[in-house]
C-alpha cells in the first residue's frame, strides 16, 4: 500500500489552531457549569481514591486519571473531574488526523481534526468525563501505529500499537474491538500483514498492557467480566428478538456520529473500494454491527458502539464531496453546541415543565440535604440507592458522615455494595433513604431537598436500627 508523505508542518499547525479553539470554548463552558457529576462520573472520582487494577464495572484508568488530575489541581470540583474530557478528544483528533494525512493527505487531514471535534458524541464526551474519552486516544494512536507499520516494519511500531491497544483496552473493555478489526484487516489485506515478529510484539505489548487487570479480575471472581455480562443480559436470560430495540439503537447513531457523518460513513460501507478505505472499513464496521445484533437480542446504550467512529471518521472524508464536508460541519456544530451552552444555562431550557438536562441537577442539593441531616441526627447513612450513595462519597468527602449501601446477599449489585456495605460492626441507629417499601420499622424524618433529578420521587429518611437492616431482628 502506497503512503502518503504529507509533512506535519503541511497540516499540523492549522489543525492545533481547531483544537486550541474547541479545547478552549469547552473548558470555558465548563467553568461555568450548573449541572451535577452524574452517578458514572462520581463513581469514576470514587474509584479514583481507592487505586486499584480494577473496579466493580470497569477496567481502572479513568480513575487513575481523574485522581492524577484532582491531585495535580488540589481540588475535586466538578470542573477539574470534567476537564480531562476536552483535553482527551483534543488529543484524539489530532492523532486521526496525524492517520489521514498518512493514508490520503493534508487535506483530509484537516477535515478529519474538523469533523471530529465537531461530532455530537465529542461534545457530550468533552463536558461529561466516560470511559469512552479515556479510550479515544488510546485507540486512536493504535490506529496510527498499526497504519504506520505497514510502512516501517519496525517493531517499535509493532510495540507501540500493542500497547496503545492495551490502554485503550484498559480505560473501556470495547477496545476489544480494535483487536477485531486488526484480525480482519491482516485476514484481507496483504500489505499491512506485520510479519510474525511484529504480530508477536504487538501481541506482547498488549498483553503486559492489561494482565494487571486480568489478574485483579481472577483474583475479584471475574467481577468486572460478570458485569460486562450482565449488559449483555441475553447472555443471562435469553434472547428476546426486539426489532424496535434494534432500529432504536442503529437511527441513534445519527445523533451520536452526525446525520451526514452517519450516511457518509453507511456509504463508505457499501463501497469499500481501494485498500486504505477497505482496511478502515473493517476497523469501524465490528463494533457497529456487534452492537446492532446485541440490540436486537437485549438492548443497547447508544454509546456501545462509539469504537466505531475513530476510523469512521476518516471514512466519512473520504466519502463525502468538499461541500458536503461542510454541510456535515455545520450540522454537527450546530448539534455540538447546545451541550456546553445548556449546561451553563441549567435549569433552562425546560421541555413539558421539566430541565431538559434534569438527570444531571438535583443530586448534590440532595446529598447535602442527607449529610446535613445525618450530622443533625448523628448518624451514619445507608441507602441501596447506587445513585444516591455514590454521590454522598462525592459531597461528603470532607464530612465526618459514615455512608455505607445496603447489605445484599447474592452477588453485590454495585461497587459500594461490594465494598462499603453496612456490617455488623454498626449498632445502633442509623439514617437511612429509600423509596418504596422498607422492611424495618423507622422514625420518618423531615429535610430532603427533592429538585431536579429527584423531584417528585418517592423517597424517605429515616432512623432506623442497625440490627433490622442486618436481619437480626425486627422485619
Amino acid at each position: 500500500m502506497t503512503l502518503q508523505k504529507t509533512q506535519l508542518k503541511d497540516w499540523l499547525p492549522l489543525a492545533l489552531g481547531f483544537v486550541a479553539v474547541a479545547v478552549a470554548l469547552r473548558l470555558l463552558a465548563l467553568a461555568f457549569d450548573r449541572t451535577d457529576l452524574f452517578v458514572d462520573e462520581v463513581q469514576y472520582w470514587f474509584w479514583g481514591q481507592n487505586l486499584d487494577f480494577g473496579y466493580y464495572s470497569k477496567p481502572p484508568l479513568i480513575g487513575w486519571l481523574i485522581r492524577a488530575v484532582t491531585d495535580l489541581a488540589g481540588s475535586d470540583a466538578v470542573f477539574w473531574v470534567r476537564m480531562p474530557g476536552a483535553v482527551l478528544h483534543g488529543v484524539t483528533a489530532l492523532l486521526l488526523g496525524a492517520l489521514a494525512a498518512r493514508l490520503v493527505g493534508r487535506t483530509a487531514a484537516l477535515w478529519t481534526v474538523a469533523l471530529y471535534l465537531s461530532l455530537p458524541f465529542v461534545a457530550l464526551g468533552s463536558v461529561m468525563i466516560s470511559t469512552d474519552t479515556v479510550m479515544a486516544p488510546f485507540f486512536a494512536a493504535a490506529l496510527l501505529f498499526f497504519f504506520r507499520l505497514s510502512d516501517t516494519r519496525a517493531l517499535r511500531d509493532a510495540l507501540a500499537v500493542g500497547v496503545f491497544a492495551g490502554l485503550a483496552f484498559m480505560a473501556k473493555y470495547a477496545a476489544i474491538y480494535f483487536l477485531v478489526g486488526a484480525a480482519l484487516v491482516m485476514l484481507t489485506q496483504p500489505a499491512l500483514r506485520p510479519g510474525w515478529r511484529n504480530l508477536a510484539g504487538m501481541l506482547a505489548g498488549f498483553a503486559v498492557m492489561i494482565l494487571p487487570n486480568v489478574l485483579w479480575n481472577l483474583s475479584h471472581d471475574l467481577t468486572t467480566v460478570s458485569h460486562t455480562m450482565d449488559n449483555a443480559g441475553w447472555l443471562r436470560h435469553g434472547a428476546q428478538l426486539g426489532f424496535g430495540s434494534m432500529a432504536e439503537f442503529f437511527f441513534s447513531q445519527f445523533g451520536v456520529f452526525g446525520p451526514i457523518t452517519m450516511g457518509a460513513l453507511l456509504v463508505a460501507y457499501l463501497r469499500p473500494k481501494g485498500s486504505p478505505r477497505a482496511a478502515l472499513v473493517l476497523f469501524s464496521i465490528p463494533a457497529l454491527l456487534t452492537v446492532t445484533v446485541q440490540a436486537l437480542l437485549d438492548k443497547a446504550y447508544a454509546n456501545w458502539a462509539v469504537a466505531t467512529y475513530f476510523s469512521g471518521v476518516i471514512l466519512a472524508v473520504m466519502v463525502l464531496p468538499r461541500i458536503w464536508r461542510w454541510v456535515a460541519l455545520g450540522v454537527n456544530l450546530a448539534l455540538s453546541a447546545t451541550l456546553p451552552l445548556f449546561i451553563v444555562l441549567a435549569p433552562w431550557p425546560e421541555v413539558g415543565g421539566e430541565p431538559l438536562l434534569k438527570r444531571y441537577l438535583g443530586r448534590h442539593a440532595l446529598s447535602e440535604s442527607i449529610l446535613e441531616l445525618a450530622e443533625a441526627e448523628e448518624l451514619p447513612v445507608v441507602s441501596s440507592d447506587r445513585d444516591i450513595i455514590a454521590d454522598l462519597f462525592y459531597i461528603g468527602r470532607n464530612r465526618d458522615v459514615l455512608l455505607y449501601a445496603m447489605p445484599e446477599t447474592g452477588r453485590a449489585s454495585s461497587y459500594y455494595a461490594q465494598n462499603f456495605a453496612l456490617t455488623e460492626a454498626v449498632t445502633g441507629d442509623v439514617l437511612v433513604i429509600w423509596s418504596g417499601n422498607l422492611r424495618c420499622e423507622a422514625e420518618l424524618l423531615d429535610g430532603l431537598v427533592l429538585t431536579g433529578f429527584y423531584a417528585g420521587s418517592d423517597l424517605h429518611a429515616g432512623r432506623v436500627s442497625a440490627d433490622c437492616l442486618l436481619g437480626k431482628s425486627g422485619t
